[in-house]
């Protein structure tokens, strides 16, 4: 595959050289002079001083015949625009953006960025994973469906224990996969299903849909105690 990967830094370092211990060409496109050189003389000759948001870069790059854009600045706009440029103008086919603000997850994927990556998100999935008391868990995003795969756990004292999953009032767009009962086995669940207590429940989702999913298969949280 021809690999563009725009943005020098340790991530676009560690990035391309990696990528190329795999076998594919890949080039990358820094704007520092400086930079460019370091990377070339560990590297080779796969550094390009450049712009990554400016058409006349990628043209002269030969964007057009790119497999892939990976763009991976400190700059969430400046990977924005070049996962942009590289789709409506050069019409490369799979486009990843590196996100530092969760909050423009978003806007990214809306703007037709394929790919999202968010160290923040990745980070609290990790921490969410591990904590066995955790709501949700997010088990693996599909981004290009738009859906995610999460995990509910119920609590003994949720208004859900006991009632059938027809009983509960789930978002149009979440479906039930499975459920995994404590002392029994997994299932998959159907109409008459009975929620149980530490229920651990696989379902597919939206990210809109969420917090909505979470309510209905947990009952509505506790607001924690005002402060004094």
């Amino acid at each position: 595959m021809y690999i563009i990967v725009v943005g020098g830094g340790r991530v676009g370092y560690y990035l391309t050289r990696a990528l190329l211990d795999e076998g594919h060409e890949v080039l990358m496109v820094e704007k520092s002079a400086t930079v460019c050189e370091i990377i070339n003389e560990e590297l080779g000759s796969v550094c390009h001083r450049g712009d990554g948001c400016e058409v006349a870069t990628m043209a002269e790059i030969g964007t057009e015949r790119a497999d892939m854009l990976v763009a991976v600045t400190g700059d969430d706009e400046d990977n924005l625009v070049s996962c942009q440029v590289a789709k409506h103008k050069f019409n490369v086919p799979r486009t990843i953006a590196r996100i530092g603000n969760p909050q423009n997850e978003v806007l990214f994927k809306k703007l037709g960025i394929d790919v999202t990556i968010s160290s923040t998100n990745l980070i609290l999935e990790n921490i969410e994973a591990e904590v066995p008391t955790h709501p949700l868990t997010h088990l693996l995003n599909l981004e290009d469906k738009g859906l995610e795969l999460v995990e509910v756990r119920i609590p003994p004292d949720s208004p859900t224990v006991g009632k059938a999953v027809d009983e509960l009032s789930l978002p149009p767009d979440s479906v039930l996969s499975l459920i995994i009962h404590k002392e029994r086995k997994p299932v998959v669940p159907t109409s008459s299903t009975v929620i149980e207590a530490e229920d651990q429940i696989i379902a597919l989702t939206t990210p809109e849909s969420e917090k909505e999913l979470r309510a209905a298969l947990r009952g509505a949280e506790k607001e924690p105690p005002a402060a004094a």
